[in-house]
């Protein structure tokens, strides 16, 4: 049977003591505690001489007791002056601190201004790894044996091939909606010819590369930063330098040369699929015939919007896969990082692709390419 935890109280000259007996542990202090908050009068000592055994919740009862009531603890074993004095070191004796830290107004510009200096320690750190890139590069130029062919083509076949089912479906109904739309529009005109223009321009120009990079971005980016983040915490990148093996060159590389290869082979696709379904919906609602459509796309779309489209892809394929490996690469503590670089990798490149666009659009304006 195992024996219990008690305590008697006993008088003297300078105030009653508190005598435990018995082991001190979660099994054996049962309904100890309501006792010992029964107690009203007061204690000078608490004596511990016959106390054989202490745990954690033995060693609260007892300090909690001393610093309720200034009761000096005697006669400790050592397992029990180690634990009260562990727990004295934890009570620092202070006022608690207000919930929230900072007043409500000052905390949106404090989150403002972390926010900021985020911002610019990250610039840093993404500037730092697109040096690294550069100097893998480099050093593949140098020895270009060490490159891994069969990683990259792996990789343009998850970026590009497994990706036109969903590329062509999401573009063929954006075809289908700039068609629908803008025939209602001109069709207050009677320009409902203009349908062609309007489907041609946008999508092989605006529409085709932006919507497929922010597609590749929450496919292929997300799946870098996963893949990448996942094997940094497993340890596998380290065990790939420690044989001697850059993560850069075998890892990041051919990711980042995959995207900025198929993603303008993807904005073509998908700029041809949107005037397809432009066409679909001109054929059974103009009255304007499928081929007659697609003979008119020649002579209203300029070259140089294709060349515009073309141009915007190997960049905005620079953005998606930096921005994927890079927040892979950073992954540090636990599983939980991985979900939030993840994410971060997708809003990144989203976000930087879309300024791009706007700074194209503009750019190529001004150079009389619009």
């Amino acid at each position: 049977m195992t024996e219990t935890a008690d305590f008697t109280l006993t008088s003297g000259e300078n105030g009653d003591t508190l005598v435990f007996s018995g082991p001190m542990t979660v099994a054996t202090l049962g309904g100890l505690d309501a006792r010992l908050r029964e107690i009203e009068t007061p204690i000078a000592r608490i004596d511990l001489a016959d106390v054989p055994m202490m745990d954690t919740v033995g060693a609260w009862t007892c300090w909690r007791l001393s610093r309720d009531t200034g009761a000096e603890i005697v006669h400790p074993c050592e397992a029990a002056e180690r634990l009260i004095g562990a727990l004295e070191k934890v009570d620092d004796g202070g006022e608690p601190t207000q919930a929230g830290g900072l007043p409500v107004w000052l905390r949106v510009p404090a989150k403002v201004g972390d926010t900021v200096f985020g911002l610019a320690a990250g610039a840093v750190e993404v500037l730092g790894f697109f040096g690294q890139m550069l100097l893998a590069t480099w050093g593949l130029l140098r020895h270009p044996g060490r490159f891994r062919f069969n990683a990259l083509v792996h990789q343009m076949e998850l970026v590009g091939v497994n990706a036109l089912a969903i590329v062509g479906l999401m573009s063929f109904l954006v075809g289908i909606v700039i068609a629908q739309q803008g025939a209602v529009q001109l069709r207050q005109f009677g320009a409902e010819v203009y349908t062609v223009n309007l489907v041609g321009r946008l999508t092989l120009r605006e529409l085709g590369i932006l919507m497929t990079a922010i597609m590749v971005a929450g496919r292929s980016g997300s799946a870098f930063a996963a893949q990448l983040g996942t094997m940094k915490l497993n340890e596998e990148i380290d065990a790939m330098r420690t044989i001697g093996v850059s993560p850069m060159e075998a890892l990041v590389l051919p990711r980042i040369l995959a995207t900025v290869l198929m993603l303008p082979v993807l904005g073509v696709y998908s700029a041809v699929v949107g005037i397809i379904g432009g066409a679909f919906l001109s054929s059974l609602t103009l009255d304007i015939p499928f081929f007659s459509f697609l003979a008119r796309i020649r002579e209203v779309v300029p070259v140089h919007d294709v060349w515009v489209g073309l141009f915007k892809g190997p960049v905005f394929g620079l953005i998606v896969s930096v921005a994927g490996c890079y927040q892979g690469m950073q992954v540090k503590a636990n599983a939980e990082e991985v979900g939030l670089r993840t994410t971060s990798a997708v809003v990144m490149a989203i976000f930087t692709v879309i300024v791009l666009d706007a700074f194209f659009a503009v750019f190529f304006t001004e150079v009389g390419w619009g």
